[in-house]
């Protein structure tokens, strides 16, 4: 009962330590990361990669006290940079920004100069995303997490980019 016991409590550690170091649990709400992502995709974010580097275009999770919740975005903006857009189109410090995952959608102007620990992130369905635009740059420590590795619905298991 004791080796039971103890393997329980190994066990209880481990997985606590991987949540709180390595693996996030994601549970998409919403229409904001669509055709990526679809309200009700279940996967894992990892809280170790974010730690490491963040860079433009990673898929991050977003929490602070204007959300209500953790937000699934990407980043557009990095620190530093003055974020601007124009008849639709993104430029970061003056140069026009290729955004080939993007399907139709109509983003307002906006401009911001990001701080050197503020990130600018947008959802992939402009339309209908609360992100940077509403809620401001997300700063450093409010990155929570980045990428993402669905794992349901099973027929869409895998790495979303």
């Amino acid at each position: 009962m004791t080796d039971l016991l103890e393997m329980l409590l190994i066990s209880i550690v481990i997985v606590f330590l991987l949540r709180i170091f390595v693996l996030m649990p994601v549970v998409v709400d919403g229409r904001s990361m669509e055709p990526l992502l679809t309200n009700g995709d279940r996967g894992f974010s990892f809280v170790i990669t974010r730690r490491i580097s963040l860079e433009r275009f990673d898929i991050v999770i977003v929490e602070n006290e204007k959300t209500d919740g953790k937000l699934v975005k990407r980043i557009i903006g990095m620190p530093g940079e003055t974020i601007r857009c124009s008849g639709n189109q993104i430029y970061i410090d003056g140069e026009l920004l290729e955004q080939p995952f993007l399907q139709d959608v109509y983003t307002s102007d906006f401009e911001y100069v990001l701080a050197e620990d503020e990130y600018f992130c947008l959802g992939d369905n402009r339309d209908v995303s609360r992100d940077s635009r509403y809620y401001g740059p997300f700063r450093d420590k409010e990155i929570l997490a980045s990428h993402i590795f669905l794992i349901w619905p099973l027929q869409d298991i895998g790495w979303r980019e």
